[in-house]
């Protein structure tokens, strides 16, 4: 059986994004940050990674793009959203961590390997 393009379009951007996602969580590492998931599923949508460092906890959005600017764009007002009930929904269930504050990060991946990191990106009520 022969495979759609919109098929083939959305595995190649699933193999992006997880290669995005193993390259922050090298990253993080690297910084001394506690990777405590990847990919977590919650009611309110998903998480791609959480991580802590000397109590503070870091939801970490990691976007894949062509270019730096093309993934910076990605993050829309919905899914800042989404994100923040999904950390909320997380907290809820791990109650023991965030003790020096919480922070919500978006890792820029472009498509030739350049990335940045944006600390405390954004934060409920932007």
């Amino acid at each position: 059986m022969r495979r759609s393009r919109p098929e083939a379009r959305g595995r190649a951007a699933d193999t992006r994004g997880r290669e995005a996602e193993s390259r922050a969580r090298a990253a993080l590492e690297a910084e001394g940050w506690a990777i405590l998931g990847s990919r977590i599923r919650t009611p309110a949508g998903e998480l791609d990674l959480v991580a802590e460092r000397d109590g503070l906890l870091a939801f970490i959005e990691v976007k894949a793009r062509e270019s730096l600017a093309g993934a910076a764009m990605a993050l829309s007002p919905r899914q800042r959203a989404r994100l923040l009930a999904a950390a909320e929904a997380w907290m809820a269930q791990n109650p023991s961590h965030g003790a020096a504050g919480v922070r919500f990060d978006v890792l820029l991946v472009a498509r030739d390997g350049a990335a940045r990191r944006i600390a405390d990106a954004f934060r409920q009520g932007d």
